[in-house]
């Protein structure tokens, strides 16, 4: 059941709280800009498609939707770390963050319609438990014929703290054989693949011929990602990161995961905004760090 406190925030017929097939609560926008579906889990981004155009992310079938689980796809939220925690293998992947439910702080309908909503994470005893830390993360996510995500973290502790992060989303394609990306050219990246090798990018677009999972490392780049087949371009615009993942699981490792169609590696990339590695984030007592990335859908010049 929908708590009444968010159905007081809803605006029928452009942005209601609705419950899924599974129960879980989700934001369901349906504006004349652009439709898009934004769940308290994770304050996870599943769908934005702006009207007149194809989906812009990629969800996968396969994917779960229960408590405690990531959702496969979409734009799920990596914090306070990313990857694997160095030195506590019992810990979740990505961090806690993508699997704990948000808070709505704000939901709110500008003048042309597009849609602002303010989801929050603050520490609790589940966060203490995992990583010894006070802190509030807000999400700002603006649904417009573009979509916009702001990721603030404030430390609200009295000591320092260090965390990675990452907007980790997941792009739709046609084929991804058939796709460039661009804007990381000559710039240095560790390659997960070849057990995080120290590499750097060609002057050539980014191209997909296998598994891909590169960390490219101190870049605040503007990425573009060119579907060959359908002729979309996708700009992927971002701010106060310094660490873009690009990743396609390829054949085999798309047949080992559980969540993930044995066929799905083919529709979807990754170009993710991050600060990872040695671009993580230090903030002292009081200090706010946020990142912010721009997804501008649209067509490849004629």
């Amino acid at each position: 059941m929908i708590p009444s406190y968010l159905q007081a925030m809803n605006f029928p017929g452009v942005a209601s709280f609705e419950e899924d097939d599974h129960g879980m609560i989700r934001l369901a926008i349906t504006s004349p800009k652009a439709n898009a579906q934004i769940y308290l889990h994770g304050a996870h981004v599943v769908h934005f498609q702006p009207i007149g155009m194809a989906p812009v992310l990629f969800l996968s079938e396969e994917s779960g939707f229960a408590s405690g689980q990531a959702i496969r796809g979409g734009i799920p939220i990596c914090f306070p770390w990313f990857g694997g925690r160095e030195g506590h293998p019992e810990s979740p992947a990505h961090g806690f963050a993508r699997t704990m439910d948000w808070e709505v702080e704000s939901l709110s309908v500008d003048g042309d319609e597009a849609i602002l909503v303010i989801l929050r994470l603050e520490s609790n005893e589940a966060t203490r438990a995992e990583w010894a830390h006070e802190f509030v993360v807000r999400c700002h996510i603006f649904v417009g014929m573009w979509l916009v995500m702001l990721l603030e973290v404030e430390n609200t502790g009295e000591s320092e703290m260090t965390f990675e992060e990452a907007l980790h989303s997941y792009f739709a394609v046609e084929d991804v054989r058939e796709v460039l990306v661009r804007g990381l050219e000559n710039t240095g990246y560790r390659d997960k693949v070849d057990g995080l090798a120290s590499k750097m990018q060609g002057a050539e677009p980014l191209r997909f011929t296998g598994e891909t999972d590169r960390i490219f490392e101190s870049t605040a780049a503007k990425c573009e990602i060119e579907d060959g087949v359908t002729g979309r371009r996708i700009t992927v615009n971002k701010s106060g990161s310094m660490t873009t993942v690009v990743w396609n699981p390829w054949i085999e490792k798309a047949l080992k995961m559980k969540d993930f169609g044995d066929e799905e590696w083919r529709r979807m990339i990754c170009v993710e905004t991050a600060n990872a590695g040695v671009n993580a984030v230090t903030i002292g007592p009081g200090k706010k760090h946020s990142i912010r990335v721009v997804i501008s859908p649209g067509s490849l010049p004629s």
